[in-house]
């Protein structure tokens, strides 16, 4: 990027709420349905219908508020959000303004040069969401699917403090985190579910006035929200060099050709015509519900890290990486608590074989074909020596492929470890005799032969050797 402009970054997220029905009706919310057979008269905002609120939502919020230590509103209101849209029936959408349920939070990530930064969250607020154009299958003509009209959301908005999309992609993924921690969204992107709008505009570096913003639609996964973002800077840097100015729009990001393209002006709150709700009250929280509702609250992910690190002197990256997800963090202290080595192996088998082969697969740790305790018996044989590191692997692909226990396919391979010293003595002697030449360049100070020697022996052994007394016994012997 130009190092004299600053680019600023504001994302609002909209986060689909985990209940089983609407946020103003009894509608399901299940996802998958056929189109138009789970919107009720009141989603449609038929004549005579009254919407009412679903008490979850309410409890949802003020936990997303809490878990980012943010003020949950004693008193919010819902206002009518007033544009024609064919997916919006009413003609207007059920949301907050001014008196939103959650207001000034903040949580922390890492910049681009590795410090920990706070976010400002300005707000979170409830409201319903719209139906859904297809515009494909239809001829000329599109298809209208209102199953997600009236569909609780919870929307994020953060503060324009990002100044990367690195830092953006690394709020959002917070954000996620949390809201899964939560429970209160499943946070499934490709359901849309979870999404993201950004607000980006660019500024000469050093001045405190903003510059002109776009704003980016509907992204759906993180990679998306780097690449628009990243498209967009480029593009307004481009615009400002050329001596043109950035006009205030909303851009729609096209991932096929990696480029964003004007969907129409931005508009103003005022454009809205927003008014309180007249058919709902405003929403009264009081304190004694707001610390029942805390008590609810997990262990969220910055302090299951923290305690990672205390708890299992676990390296603080891999206890970033294994508190990202809940049921990562789950299934690996059960491994640490069942397993008899030290905490660090269970996070590197979680985080390496395991992790890989989760993703090779498609597969979610809740799926895993080998659970925390079968894990935790294939690290119990390499810490007594049973199997060397290299076989465990081997073991691993058994176990994964459904041949049994770690116990048992090494039974029933073969593959328990040689430790006999007399054994492994008798190979080493016999490697080193068919080997004279190499001996003696080793004595004469090629130290790297050592390997030549090591892996020769293995071989004999069929990788069953202990890997410690091979090299150990071979540097006595080649003294």
């Amino acid at each position: 990027m130009n190092g004299q402009w600053e680019v600023v970054i504001g994302l609002e997220i909209h986060a689909q709420l985990a209940t089983n029905s609407k946020i103003f009706s009894s509608a399901s919310t299940a996802y998958g349905s056929e189109p138009n057979t789970q919107a009720c008269l009141v989603d449609l905002g038929y004549p005579g219908v009254l919407p009412v609120l679903n008490e979850e939502v309410v409890q949802m919020a003020a936990k997303f508020g809490l878990a980012v230590k943010a003020t949950v509103a004693p008193r919010s209101v819902f206002a009518r959000k007033n544009y024609f849209y064919p997916d919006l029936p009413k003609g207007y959408q059920i949301s907050q303004y001014d008196l939103p349920i959650v207001e000034h939070g903040e949580l922390f990530i890492r910049d681009d040069a590795g410090n920990e930064k706070r976010i400002g969250i300005t707000r979170a607020h409830l409201e319903e969401d719209a139906g859904k154009s297809v515009h494909t299958g239809y001829g000329k003509a599109s298809g209208i699917d209102l199953n997600r009209a009236g569909t609780p959301l919870l929307e994020i908005v953060s503060e324009p403090d990002m100044r990367s999309a690195k830092e953006a992609v690394a709020y959002m993924r917070k954000i996620h985190s949390i809201v899964r921690y939560l429970e209160i969204s499943d946070g499934n992107m490709q359901e849309g579910s979870f999404r993201c709008d950004a607000n980006v505009s660019m500024r000469p570096r050093g001045q405190e006035k903003l510059g002109t913003r776009t704003e980016l639609k509907n992204l759906n996964s993180f990679r998306f929200v780097e690449k628009a973002i990243n498209f967009e800077i480029e593009r307004q840097i481009d615009v400002i060099e050329d001596g043109g100015e950035v006009v205030q729009e909303t851009r729609l990001y096209d991932s096929d050709k990696d480029e964003t393209r004007s969907m129409r002006s931005k508009e103003e709150a005022n454009d809205y015509r927003y008014f309180p709700d007249p058919d709902l009250l405003p929403v009264v929280i009081e304190d004694e519900y707001i610390q029942a509702v805390r008590k609810t609250l997990p262990e969220l992910p910055a302090a299951k890290q923290q305690r990672f690190v205390d708890e299992y002197a676990l390296k603080g990256a891999d206890a970033e990486i294994l508190t990202v997800n809940r049921a990562v963090a789950d299934y690996f202290e059960s491994v640490a608590k069942a397993a008899s080595a030290k905490a660090q192996v269970a996070a590197n088998w979680v985080i390496g074989d395991l992790s890989s082969q989760l993703n090779k697969e498609g597969l979610d740790i809740v799926d895993s074909k080998i659970d925390s305790f079968a894990l935790a018996g294939l690290i119990d044989r390499i810490a007594d020596n049973t199997i060397s590191g290299k076989i465990a692997k081997e073991v691993f692909e058994a176990m994964w492929a459904g041949e049994g226990s770690a116990d048992e396919i090494i039974e029933s391979h073969g593959l328990k470890q040689i430790t006999d010293s007399g054994e492994i003595e008798s190979i080493v002697d016999a490697v080193i005799e068919v080997n004279p030449s190499q001996a003696e360049e080793y004595r004469g100070g090629k130290d790297k032969l050592l390997g030549f020697f090591v892996g020769l022996v293995m071989k004999e052994t069929g990788g069953k050797a202990n890997p410690g007394q091979v090299n150990q016994i071979l540097k006595e012997k080649l003294k």
